[in-house]
């Protein structure tokens, strides 16, 4: 088998999206391919090239009406994906935009959600797992995931959880399993809502930014409150949309501005935008070994995600990859280079 660098244990859906009440075009937009598991994957894949693309892994259930075009579009990512065939519908989930980017999401049909149990031998020896779900849940997928690889009888490096609370449970009731569930994973990447939301505090400032000052306070007391020794191997990932993200450590802080920050027009849709950001990230993890340089390949990832309604398209020529029309590379150069100004 060979290595895999990023599994998701997020789920594909077939999503139908509504726009803001603001928009102009009130059309929405149906049967979009999407889903935390398909956008977590792009966003490794796009910054995975061919010789690397199948070293992501994910899981698509595919249900009697999965249409043609998406496993021709599947197959064109060259992904190590786990397609399996499923006598049901295909998930399938209603999204609809509010003011801020606030998304409203509901499920269509009914959800087949991914355990450890549904993993692959192959997806087991992942480097790197990416997990939606609540504090408990994310407790349960770690020691799964945990026990299936020590069955494999594999000589595997403990790999890296990067986990993404899901926004029901980002409250102060859940505070206690959202402590409990961060000793047992590397990164926690609440968005900016969802983390003032678990303290009880209001994020934003009066004219909708984010509040810098509340989001670096709440990270803060995240990480006081585990163990110092624990505090010193975990980082709190805020995703912050136009603002892009924050980064703390025990042992330093960092904001990093969104790709898209001084050209927000080329934002067509924020749909999937930190899912691909939490899969470029665990990559770069990966493959960097440093958490600020890991979420500046977040950042990117992220970018060619919101850039369209939907997932962005593959473009090869002459055996170079472009998506949406780019160089994954000299978007990487750029943004570093604006990041050192």
């Amino acid at each position: 088998m060979h290595p895999i660098d990023f599994c998701t244990t997020g789920m594909f859906i077939i999503d139908d999206i509504y726009p803001a009440p603001s928009a102009k075009d009130q059309t929405p937009f149906l049967n979009i391919p999407g889903g935390a598991g398909t956008y977590s994957a792009l966003g490794a894949r796009v910054l995975s090239p061919s010789s690397e693309s199948n070293r992501v892994g994910w899981v698509v259930d595919a249900g009697h009406d999965f249409p043609d075009f998406l496993r021709d579009m599947i197959a064109a990512w060259d992904t190590a994906v786990l397609l399996r065939s499923r006598d049901a519908p295909t998930t399938k989930g209603w999204n609809g935009y509010g003011a801020n980017e606030h998304r409203a999401f509901k499920y269509l049909t009914p959800k087949l959600r991914i355990t450890a149990e549904d993993l692959s031998p192959q997806l087991l020896t992942a480097k790197s797992f990416h997990l939606i779900c609540a504090p408990a849940r994310c407790v349960d997928l770690v020691q799964g995931i945990k026990s299936r690889r020590a069955a494999l009888g594999q000589s595997l490096d403990e790999p890296l959880f990067i986990w993404e609370p899901v926004p029901d449970l980002c409250v102060p009731a859940e505070m206690d399993n959202t402590i409990k569930a961060l000793e047992h994973v590397h990164v926690i990447s609440p968005n900016h809502a969802e983390l003032s939301d678990l303290f009880s505090v209001v994020g934003t400032t009066e004219s909708g930014d984010v509040d810098r000052q509340v989001i670096e306070a709440c990270s803060s007391k995240l990480l006081a409150s585990v163990s110092s020794e624990r505090a010193s191997k975990i980082a709190v990932v805020v995703r912050s949309g136009k603002d892009g993200c924050y980064v703390k450590l025990a042992s330093k802080q960092a904001w990093l501005p969104a790709f898209h920050a001084p050209t927000p027009a080329k934002v067509i849709d924020p749909t999937g935008g930190g899912n691909g950001f939490l899969g470029g990230l665990a990559v770069g993890l990966v493959r960097t070994g440093d958490v600020v340089e890991a979420c500046k390949w977040g950042n990117v990832a992220a970018s060619f995600m919101i850039e369209q309604v939907g997932v962005p398209v593959l473009q090869v020529e002459e055996g170079v990859e472009r998506w949406n029309g780019v160089i994954v590379r000299e978007r990487m150069e750029e943004y570093s280079l604006r990041c050192r100004k």
